[in-house]
């Protein structure tokens, strides 16, 4: 493959996924750039730098992981709960497209850099999948652990999908553009194939450890540079492959909540109850945490 031109003056597309596979290394994997859908999800709440960056890598994993369903295939959600630090909750979900998440913190000040641990103490990391009705949903379960979300993800799959995974993430904050993220994922498929690997040594296949050592050398400014396009990132990495790509759907910040569906939850409360939940001037007031609106409803 070779590089997709940019035009002098302009820079690409920001909010895309583009999905790419190395078949003679058995390898797939996916960039993702979140700018504008980015902005929107974290000007939402008005959390301390530090948080935003976090939840921001939580958004870009949520899009590299959501991007390998099928616009019909149900809804990704990414949560990571624990105690003994300042964030207690984080939840990020992916649907046809659209990315919403948000984070509960104690609101103690937090510094810049801080590992997993510092920042969610004791936990545990699910990814949930529910799917549409034909099929059964799906979550698994691993303990939040290692320096980074990245980290934390990594071991999902390692522990719960016994797959190969390298995942990258970055965020910044850009005094002109504002927040942009990026991340990079890349695994090895050859143990799901017949007459693949064993499991225990999946990991020292010469053609992961190839790939691994070239995906490594990926960095944050790389990842979070609009100046250069998807196809130049994977080219840049692979370009003595022969690499197939494939667009995924452009991302978007969305937050589902609407009057309409509100209402129509919260008619299947008895009266009585509805009669309870309602304040002094007879509404009912429901808060999205996504996007931090209040809804109200007469009873």
């Amino acid at each position: 493959m070779t590089p997709a031109p940019i035009p002098e003056g302009v820079a690409p597309v920001a909010d895309r996924v583009l999905g790419f596979s190395v078949g003679a290394r058995n390898v797939r994997g996916r960039v993702v750039r979140l700018d504008a859908a980015l902005n929107a999800v974290l000007a939402a709440h008005d959390y301390p730098s530090p948080l935003a960056t976090v939840l921001g890598e939580a958004l870009v994993l949520t899009a590299l992981l959501g991007a390998t369903l099928r616009e019909d295939e149900g809804q990704l959600t990414l949560q990571a709960q624990s105690k003994g630090g300042p964030v207690d909750l984080l939840v990020c979900d992916y649907r046809a497209g659209a990315v919403r998440g948000y984070l509960r913190h104690d609101g103690s000040d937090v510094a810049p850099g801080l590992d997993l641990h510092t920042l969610f103490g004791e936990g545990h990391l699910a990814i949930t999948l529910d799917p549409t009705a034909a099929a059964e949903r799906y979550q698994g379960i691993v303990p939040l652990e290692g320096a980074s979300l990245a980290e934390a993800a990594e071991g999902y799959f390692a522990n719960s999908e016994q797959l190969p995974t390298l995942i990258r993430l970055a965020v910044r904050w850009d005094a002109t553009t504002g927040w942009v993220g990026g991340g990079l994922l890349v695994q090895h498929l050859a143990r799901s194939e017949i007459g693949g690997e064993r499991l225990s040594v999946a990991d020292m296949n010469p053609d992961w450890q190839h790939v691994l050592a070239l995906a490594s050398t990926m960095s944050d400014d790389e990842l979070t540079d609009l100046s250069l396009s998807e196809e130049t990132l994977i080219w840049r990495l692979f370009h003595d492959e022969e690499v197939r790509v494939v667009p995924g759907p452009v991302p978007t910040r969305g937050c589902r909540c609407t009057l309409a569906h509100i209402k129509d939850v919260l008619s299947s409360f008895p009266p009585e109850e509805r009669a309870e939940m309602a304040g002094d001037d007879g509404r009912i007031k429901v808060d999205c945490a996504f996007c931090a609106r209040v809804f109200a409803v007469d009873v």
